[in-house]
This record gives structure tokens, C-alpha cells and sequence, in this order.
């Protein structure tokens, strides 16, 4: 191959891979290491509301003796303070069990599109994105009148007979629940969605050919194969779930504690920006474990 078509060939490569990474250095590793930067800082009154701040007028020993300023105050008082660690934990276990709820719905309804008639998928598809059409922050007010003592929910149930006074749903953990799995069940549904669309419907019958029962051959088969579905659809719900702050903040109450909470209280009401900063980054780091899981899980399936 001569060495202008090597060298245009491999240029062209470079321009498709590089841009990714540039997204991911632009829009990721950047504020990432901007963050980082703040939580060793101290919060003090003034613009920018932590010290030390760095001056390029201050050259490269300047620079160096600010860091050396650092410090691990914000971290370790994190570790001393239960009510940070009550944030993490409360935070993750209201992301899985919304993931798992989000999953048990998501699944049925990402299989029966699999199987619906073909002139039917693009309208089902559609009707599962359709609520994108409207605010976020509408769709989760919405909510509160459903959900009240007064609202929709309790009307149609005292109506019906099925209670006898109004259920007290707002404000409480159950609201958290519910808004979540509402706002992220697309997430969860189309990549399922794309997964199940792909099987083969003839590896069943094979299946059952061979003597497994209906059951099993759907488990080992259909559920088996659309594994990298349900761990990309997992990851989809899981990690916007854990940093949640506007469903916890309007349908929650006062005992419902989320990080995202706990980060808006810590930049916006005590302006401690190295404090939120440092519970940002422990954030980020608890989020790398689902992902790494993933990555691995994902290279045994296409390994």
C-alpha cells in the first residue's frame, strides 16, 4: 500500500475516533477535574466562595504553592458526618429498588412490542417516548395532584370502594418511588426494546423441540439473551435514579434524604461549594462501580 494512502487511511481513522474522546475530555474530564479542584478548597466569603483560587499571573511556583494549600478537610469530614453516609445509602437503595420495579414493568411491556405486529411497532414505540414531549418538571407536578389526599388517586379509589378514607401517598418514600419509575420506564424500555426486537423468534421453537417446557426456554432463551438489554437499561435508570433531585425535592417529604438533595442544600443555601464538590466526586465514584460491572459483564457477553 503506498505510504499517501496509508497515511490518508489512517488519518480518516483519527477523525472518527477522536471525536468521542474530545466529547468525553469537553463535557466529562474537564468539570470532573474542575470539581476535584474544588473539593480540596476551603469555603470562604468571597467570589469564588473557596480559596485557594489560582491565578495564571502567578506563574508556575505561584500555582504550586496554592496547591500545596490543599486540603482533605471536606473528605474527611464527610467520613465523620452519618448524615452523608445516610444520603449515599438512602440514595442507592431508592435507585434499586426503583430499577428493579422499573425492570418487572419495563420487561413485559419491551417483550409484547418485540412480538406485536410489525405495522404496529413504530406507534407503540412512539406512544412509550410521547411523555418526552412534555416538561419534566411538569409531568413530575402532575404527580401531586394524583397523588394528594384530595387528588385523582385517592377520588377514584374512595369512589370504587377499595378504601375507606384517603391514602397519605405525597410526601413520603412511596411518591419517590413512583415518580421514579414513571420518569425512567423509557429508559428502561427501549433498550430492552432493542435487545428482545433482535431474537430470533425460531430459537424458541427450538427450544421447545427439544423438550424444554414453555417456562424454561423462555428463561434460558429470551431472558438470557437480552441480558445486555436489561444491564444497559439498569445502568440507564440506576445512575440518573442515585442523583435525583427534583421527584425527591416535590413529591417527597421531610424523612425522604437523597444526595441530590443534599448537593443542591450544600451549593445553593450554605454556598459550601469544596463541601458539595467533595460529595459530588464520592458520587461519581460510587457510580463507577455499576458501570464497571457492566463493562465486564458486557465484554464476557460479546468475548
Amino acid at each position: 500500500m503506498p505510504w499517501r494512502t496509508r497515511a490518508l487511511w489512517r488519518l480518516r481513522s483519527l477523525a472518527v475516533a477522536l471525536p468521542p474522546y474530545v466529547w468525553l475530555l469537553a463535557f466529562f474530564l474537564a468539570p470532573f477535574l474542575i470539581v476535584l479542584r474544588i473539593s480540596f478548597s476551603e469555603a470562604v466569603i468571597a467570589q469564588p466562595p473557596y480559596a485557594p483560587a489560582f491565578d495564571l499571573a502567578d506563574g508556575i511556583p505561584g500555582l504550586w504553592a496554592k496547591v500545596q494549600e490543599f486540603t482533605t478537610y471536606n473528605y474527611a469530614f464527610l467520613a465523620e458526618d452519618s448524615l452523608y453516609w445516610r444520603a449515599y445509602l438512602s440514595s442507592v437503595r431508592i435507585a434499586a429498588v426503583s430499577t428493579a420495579v422499573t425492570l418487572v414493568i419495563g420487561f413485559p411491556m419491551a417483550y409484547a412490542m418485540s412480538r406485536a405486529p410489525r405495522r404496529w411497532r413504530p406507534l407503540l414505540l412512539a406512544l412509550v417516548i410521547l411523555p418526552f414531549w412534555t416538561s419534566f418538571l411538569i409531568r413530575v407536578y402532575a404527580w401531586i395532584g394524583i397523588l394528594k389526599r384530595d387528588g385523582l388517586l385517592n377520588h377514584f379509589l374512595l369512589s370504587t370502594g377499595v378504601i375507606g378514607e384517603p391514602l397519605t401517598i405525597m410526601n413520603t418514600d412511596l411518591a419517590v418511588y413512583i415518580g421514579i419509575v414513571y420518569a425512567y420506564l423509557p429508559f428502561m424500555i427501549l433498550p430492552l426494546y432493542a435487545s428482545l426486537e433482535r431474537q430470533d423468534p425460531a430459537l424458541l421453537e427450538a427450544a421447545s423441540d427439544l423438550g424444554s417446557p414453555p417456562w424454561l426456554a423462555f428463561w434460558q432463551v429470551t431472558v438470557r439473551l437480552a441480558v445486555p438489554g436489561i444491564m444497559a437499561g439498569c445502568l440507564l435508570v440506576f445512575i440518573p435514579a442515585v442523583g435525583e433531585f427534583v421527584i425527591p425535592n416535590l413529591l417527597g417529604g421531610s424523612d425522604t434524604l437523597m444526595i441530590g438533595q443534599t448537593l443542591w442544600d450544600e451549593f445553593f443555601y450554605n454556598r459550601d461549594w469544596p463541601l458539595a464538590s467533595a460529595v459530588a466526586v464520592l458520587l461519581v465514584l460510587v457510580l463507577v462501580v455499576p458501570i464497571t460491572i457492566f463493562q465486564r459483564a458486557q465484554a464476557r457477553t460479546t468475548g
